[in-house]
């Protein structure tokens, strides 16, 4: 990760905190730098404070599978469906869909 864009991206927290898409992209730079305690930080801030970024789910249950946090992965899946069908963004559903398929062991194929 490039220590710029975490160090602008910190000011630009600290300028304004509650702003979804720079706490998403904060989450985003510490999961890419494996740093998963940030990752889940600001990924839980997200969705305690802007349930409707939608986003979020998607990228939040992934990091719950990395963990082995299957069962959490789901429900996160299910909710992030959920939001997603409410602000009618059917391609985040789907991909979150997929995702959930997948975690619930439910991606099999007819023989």
């Amino acid at each position: 990760m490039s220590s710029t864009r975490l160090i602008k991206l910190l000011e630009f927290l600290e300028a304004d905190p509650n702003d979804p898409f720079i706490l998403y992209a904060l989450a985003t730079e510490y999961n890419a730098q494996n740093d998963k305690e940030k990752a889940y930080s600001f990924y839980l801030q997200l969705t305690e404070n802007h349930e409707d970024y939608v986003g979020t789910y998607y990228h939040l249950g992934k990091l719950y599978e990395k963990d082995k946090e299957i069962e959490k992965a789901i429900e996160i899946y299910k909710k992030g469906m959920v939001v997603a069908r409410t602000k009618r963004d059917m391609h985040a559903f789907s991909e979150l869909q997929a995702a959930y398929n997948t975690a619930a062991g439910l991606d099999y194929e007819d023989d």
